[in-house]
């Protein structure tokens, strides 16, 4: 028996002001849920940490922290009534320049880069989308903020998801000339980068959010080439990298959220990267997709070259992701790309995850949610993966820094 279908009535035209009225109430209910979530106020807010957690972070024992705590040493953090220590990130942080200033003859506790080491400036690019690009950079960005690096997240595509993710709604709590756009646009009142940074709910880690006006970029960047404007002296695959510069002090670690296509902004930060992490979905159409992209890259970066601008890269590692190992086929494409890439392809890969999923619905990390909140075998393989990913990447960067 099949079901009646609803009778559809095309009396009414549809117009910009519908889709423009869709807008509107979707944004005033995403407000209200956001403000619902993070009652009595708007800003996110990053739970705290046990011991056994610090412990792994900072690479100590359990057993020497707890030897520190019933000394009076380091932080003075919560203690709950069963006596079980809870570390802020602040705490975190405390704890590293007290192990480094007892320990002189190591110090390597505080990961800050130090004198003769470059900001790594990591671009995380694919113009597929679904390949978890804007995931992996938030995960990235935040495992690194816990493990000590200063860390600058900008995000550079006008769908501004990483920005969603920290906390962020991007119509509402990004004004005028707050995103990149601001600092890298054609005009001579562009803002100081350091105006358009913003402090997260996560120590160590400050944010460059986005909205629709990097789309301005793109549309100023094609008349300002046609006009030869000698006022906008810079290229548009310097203002990036002149922008970071600025700002490079203050940072070991920049990571940039590309847009999901092959744009004048993409190009700008492809030109600022030290390193490139591409994001692949081990299925077929994703690495044909893989394909053109990569082509088309090499294409611009040849223009770029030849133009004077910098094409060199301390790494480049592909990173499959939502990786299924039982899925045979996506088995065999994981194969494919490591018989072909080699060493290129990360050795680990992040699975595909509920855990990963439904913190992503609450628009959180891995890292921001507790264990309680999963069976224990689905967060504890969702967070392996993740860790295994970000700590290869993390001796990738000490690699290129010198660091042994």
């Amino acid at each position: 028996m099949s079901l009646a279908q609803p009778r559809i009535d095309l009396a009414s035209f549809v117009d910009q002001e519908v889709i423009r009225k869709h807008s509107s109430d979707l944004s005033a209910k995403l407000h209200a849920q956001r403000v619902k979530q993070n009652h009595p106020g708007i800003q996110k807010r990053l739970r705290k940490f046990t011991s056994g957690e610090v412990a792994k972070m900072i690479g100590i024992a359990d057993s020497y922290l707890r030897q520190l705590a019933l000394e009076g040493k380091g932080p003075q953090v919560e203690v709950l009534p069963n006596g079980r220590r809870l570390y802020s990130v602040e705490d975190i942080n405390a704890l590293r320049f007290h192990l480094d200033s007892a320990d002189k003859a190591r110090r390597h506790y505080v990961k800050h880069r130090g004198e003769g080491e470059h900001l790594q400036v990591i671009s995380c690019v694919n113009f597929k989308g679904g390949s978890a690009k804007t995931t992996t950079t938030a995960h990235l960005a935040q495992y690194l903020a816990l493990n000590g690096y200063r860390v600058l997240a900008v995000d550079l595509d006008p769908q501004a998801s990483l920005t969603a993710i920290h906390g962020l709604q991007p119509e509402l709590d990004v004004g005028d000339h707050q995103t990149l756009y601001g600092a890298i646009r054609y005009s001579a009142d562009a803002c100081h980068p350091k105006d358009v940074i913003q402090k997260t709910y996560f120590p160590n880690l400050d944010l460059i959010p986005a909205n629709l006006e990097l789309t301005e970029f793109e549309t100023e960047t094609p008349m300002h080439l046609r006009s030869h404007n000698r006022d906008a002296s810079v290229m548009f695959f310097e203002r990036v990298g002149l922008a970071l510069s600025a700002v490079s002090d203050q940072y070991d670690i920049v990571l940039i959220d590309c847009p999901p296509q092959l744009g004048f902004l993409t190009m700008s930060a492809l030109s600022a990267s030290t390193a490139l992490v591409v994001t692949v979905h081990p299925q077929m159409l994703d690495v044909m997709s893989m394909c053109q992209f990569l082509k088309m890259t090499s294409s611009m970066l040849d223009v770029v070259q030849d133009a004077g601008g910098k094409v060199r890269y301390d790494w480049i590692r592909y990173l499959i992701t939502r990786f299924e190992p039982s899925d045979k086929p996506q088995a065999d494409m994981v194969d494919f790309m490591r018989g072909m890439f080699k060493e290129y392809v990360l050795t680990n890969a992040v699975l595909k995850s509920t855990a990963i999923s439904d913190a992503g619905i609450t628009k959180q990390t891995l890292y921001e949610v507790p264990r309680e909140d999963f069976s224990k075998g689905t967060y504890d393989r969702a967070m392996e993966s993740l860790n295994s990913v970000n700590a290869e990447i993390e001796e990738l960067i000490k690699a290129a820094w010198g660091r042994v």
